[in-house]
């Protein structure tokens, strides 16, 4: 805790707390409200802030260093318009459960409730997609603030915590001391499980005929992965992971069904459907995971629910064992009881419950059919996980082709997978990209986007050359908000109500004119010599934009229709 009788103004007691929080990067824009906190960035050299385009891209970029290297992200951005720009990003991570602290400006204390220019009231928009929010309106409550902020949004379940201070607050003059603890009488989130009730799951686990294993985003927001693998390989019991949480299993593993969900894979949904003992980990049984509920929970089955957040247990499902408490703790409770008392296994009837998962796994659901003639985008997902060796970072955006990516790009580590799960945000891919990009400089970072998505945050091709970021796009066009154009087809009787993407630009000019380097991939059998060029050494510290002119027609299979549940799956075969 650093103490001094100096005096400092509001601006520069801010500097000095994110000082304190060893924040590398704070994503932004400057506007009248933050311009004293922007010249007090000016006169430091401890974190690097980052000029964006838009404060949305702002907000996403900070999201992704969090999401990519498990600390707080952070953005600053102005006040009214500012503040309004960032509600996307905000609630992007609110849903995710991403810890980030905001700082927006305000207008001066005196101007506030009078319409003054470039007034909102951000404390009153942002409190339903915030963890926690605070109006600062004295400078010497500014470092207490912060603290709290920052030990709110990393602790519990994580989330964004939005500080919102007024232009004169930020001019007033008091000594900087940053409190070295945090204490909130009302906010002690449980960490350590209930030994009982881990007891318990393990019996269960190890009686079971058909065990499961379901996990979430909260294994890797929780750093918990080599935890679960020692768990799944001690028991031997087959694993599914949601969208969030692929990464925190290696999908290359025997024992990894793949994805499950409306975009699973038949072995997951289906063993998911029959199993007799489910444990989930770190998931919230969300309705594009499990269908419909009714359906899911038609079949008798004995649930146990570690999370963190005791408000998710039993929310949507009926849970038979809740287990409350930070999953990593827990895992690795369960990991020491495991060696300990080395539970006694119903082996027969495993082996013949893995039997009938690799008779599932026998209908080889994500098999397509290759064309000569148009490049299919299972194929170009394939072909980058070859080229990058499985090792890059992959962000998307959302529709098709993340549903794609998380199909055809098998990820063995976590915090590799960056895109937007609960709220769905198009328009988040190229901000991620950078975000993690700043994270990890030396990395591979590869950007799965649509032509509807990229041109939503576009602008931020002007960051990627500031910053010299060598992102690879890799764009899926297939001419049609994709996504939309497939519900039409299934449920609107090919009725394609403004799902075209008509009047395109050229994106190889327009990377060009960004001062990036621009390809246009239309056959097949260019795909694997694009993407090897794109990946060179000759091109590795360049901003590459690669445009692949994909099948129009083609779907996202297998697919579980809204309302349907787990086993009701459309499959490409049937059709």
């Amino acid at each position: 805790m650093e103490q001094s009788s100096k005096q400092y103004t509001g601006a520069e007691i801010l500097i000095r707390c994110l000082h304190e929080e060893n924040v590398e990067f704070v994503f932004g824009y400057p506007g009248g409200a933050v311009l004293n906190i922007y010249d007090a960035i000016f006169h430091q050299d401890k974190f690097k802030h980052i000029l964006v385009r838009h404060e949305q891209a702002a907000l996403h970029a900070a999201d992704a260093y969090s999401r990519s290297t498990g600390k707080v992200g952070v953005a600053l951005v102005t006040s009214g318009p500012g503040a309004t720009n960032a509600i996307t990003g905000i609630a992007t991570a609110y849903m995710d459960s991403i810890p980030m602290v905001i700082i927006s400006g305000q207008v001066p204390t005196y101007a506030i409730g009078e319409d003054a220019f470039q007034e909102c009231d951000t404390v009153g928009i942002t409190r339903p997609c915030v963890k926690h929010n605070f109006l600062v309106k004295d400078v010497k409550d500014i470092a207490a603030t912060m603290k709290k902020a920052f030990y709110v949004a990393n602790s519990g379940r994580p989330g964004p915590v939005l500080v919102d201070i007024p232009k004169d607050i930020t001019a007033h003059l008091h000594a900087f001391e940053y409190p070295e603890t945090v204490q909130l009488r009302s906010y002690n989130p449980v960490t350590k499980g209930h030994l009982g009730q881990i007891k318990k799951a393990l019996k269960l686990l190890a009686e079971a005929k058909r065990p499961m294993v379901y996990s979430g985003g909260g294994v890797v927001l929780g750093d918990a992965s080599e935890y679960l693998i020692k768990l799944v390989q001690s028991l031997n019991v087959p694993i599914t992971s949601t969208l969030m949480g692929l990464g925190g299993f290696p999908a290359s593993d025997k024992n990894f069904l793949g994805m499950l969900g409306m975009h699973g894979t038949y072995e997951a949904n289906m063993a998911m459907q029959e199993c007799d003992v489910l444990l989930a980990v770190g998931a919230r049984f969300d309705d594009r995971v499990i269908g419909n509920t009714e359906h899911f929970l038609s079949n008798p089955r004995t649930i146990i629910h570690i999370d963190i957040d005791p408000s998710s247990i039993s929310k949507r499902v009926k849970i038979d064992v809740p287990i409350v408490g930070d999953v990593k703790s827990v895992l690795a409770d369960m990991n020491d009881l495991i060696a300990a008392e080395k539970p006694a296994q119903n082996t027969e009837a495993l082996a013949a419950w893995f039997k009938q998962i690799n008779e599932w796994r026998g209908k080889k659901c994500l098999t397509y059919v290759q064309s000569t003639e148009f490049i299919k985008p299972q194929y170009v997902i394939q072909k980058l996980h070859e080229v990058t060796k499985g090792d890059a970072f992959v962000t998307s955006d959302v529709g098709q082709h993340q549903m794609w990516a998380a199909q055809y790009y098998p990820f063995d580590k976590p915090r590799r997978w960056i895109n937007s799960g609960g709220l769905g945000t198009m328009g988040v891919g190229l901000p991620y990209a950078m975000g993690v990009q700043f994270a990890h400089p030396e990395a591979q970072v590869a950007c799965v986007t649509g032509e509807g998505s990229i041109q939503m945050n576009i602008q931020e091709l002007s960051t990627c050359l500031q910053y010299n970021l060598p992102i690879k796009v890799i764009l899926l066009n297939n001419r049609y908000l994709g996504m939309v154009r497939q519900w039409q087809e299934f449920f609107y009787e090919n009725r394609y109500a403004e799902s075209y993407m008509e009047s395109l630009p050229d994106f190889v000019k327009l990377a060009e004119a960004y001062g990036h380097v621009g390809m246009r991939i239309e056959n097949p059998s260019d795909v694997e010599g694009a993407l090897a060029e794109a990946f060179s050494p000759k091109l590795k510290d360049r901003f590459v934009f690669m445009n692949f002119l994909t099948d129009q027609k083609e779907n996202v299979f297998p697919m579980i229709p809204g309302g349907k549940g787990l086993s009701e799956m459309i499959l490409a075969e049937n059709l």
